[in-house]
This record gives C-alpha cells, structure tokens and sequence, in this order.
C-alpha cells in the first residue's frame, strides 16, 4: 500500500501543477477506490479462493496439532498429582517439544500465506492498474488518483474498473 501512496502522493503534486498550468484548459480527474478492487474485482476473488486451496491443507494440519497439544495438555494437568515424577516430567518435555515445532510450523505457514497473498495481490494490482490506464487513454482522463482523503462520487470511476476486470478474466 505504499506504492499507493507514494503514487497518491505524486498524483496530488501532478494535479497541483496541471492546474496551476492549465487553469483555461479544463481537466478530466478520476478516482478509483484501490481497497474495493483488491476486495471486490473478480481477479482478487479468484486469488482469494487460489489461496484458500493451496493453504487449506496446512491450515487443518495446525488445527489438528492445536488440538492434540490441547488433549496433551489437559491430560497432563489431569493426571499430574498421580503420575510419578519421571513420567510427568516426561509428558512435560514432549509437550513443550509439541508446542515449539506447533508454533515454528504456525509462524511458517503465516510467512508463506503473506508471502504468497502479497504475490497474488501484486498481479491483481498490475491487473487493474493496465485496466485504469486502458480507461485512462479511451475516454481522455488527464488524472485517476487511487488514493484521496475524499472523492466526489461524480469522479469515482471504481465501478467501470471493475466492470473491466471482471470482463477480462
């Protein structure tokens, strides 16, 4: 989201100067809403779902090892006052030694799932950015902001992008 700022940013600086320069030449501004794209257009769904399905496997596979370190756990606390020292001390190993490969196979699978979401959000963000600048050229926009503090519904063109996106699937 940076990028989008930065582009934000230098878009205000570009609309100053164009009207500063051009103050008899009218000016055609658009506005397109970046958060609605990356969660309404069809790429961004269909990105959704590709990784729901690529990480659905290791999401159940922590699941299930939350709850067998959550058993283990009961149990031990369960049984503690009855089991003899060395085999309660070695219930606490093993589930100290589940509970570090659970939380070193969560923190993988959150930097993959980042990983991989912030590749599959960076195409739909180049997506929609050659669909804005194909709407851009055909109706003779002179500026598209994709970030503002406010925008006039008069300007906002979020819905002809992602009437765009959804087409060009």
């Amino acid at each position: 989201m940076t990028a989008f700022r930065s582009l934000a940013a230098a878009a205000l600086l570009g609309a100053a100067a164009l009207a500063a320069t051009a103050q008899a030449q009218e000016s055609r501004l658009g506005f397109v809403n970046t958060e609605r794209i990356l969660r309404d257009a069809a790429p961004a769904k269909a990105a959704q779902l590709k990784l729901e399905q690529e990480f659905s496997v290791r999401d159940r596979e922590l699941k299930d090892m939350a709850a067998r370190l959550r058993e283990l756990s009961e149990r031990l606390d369960r049984d503690a006052s009855v089991l003899p020292e060395n085999e309660r001390q070695r219930r606490q190993r093993e589930l100290a030694e589940l509970d570090r490969d659970f939380q070193r196979k969560q923190r993988e699978f959150r930097e993959d799932l980042n990983q991989r979401r912030n590749e599959e959000l960076a195409q739909v963000v180049e997506k929609a950015n050659r669909v804005i600048r194909q709407i851009a050229e055909q109706e003779k926009y002179d500026l598209i902001l994709q970030e503002a503090v406010y925008a006039s519904p008069r300007i906002d063109i979020t819905d002809k992008v992602l009437r765009a996106l959804q087409t060009s699937n």
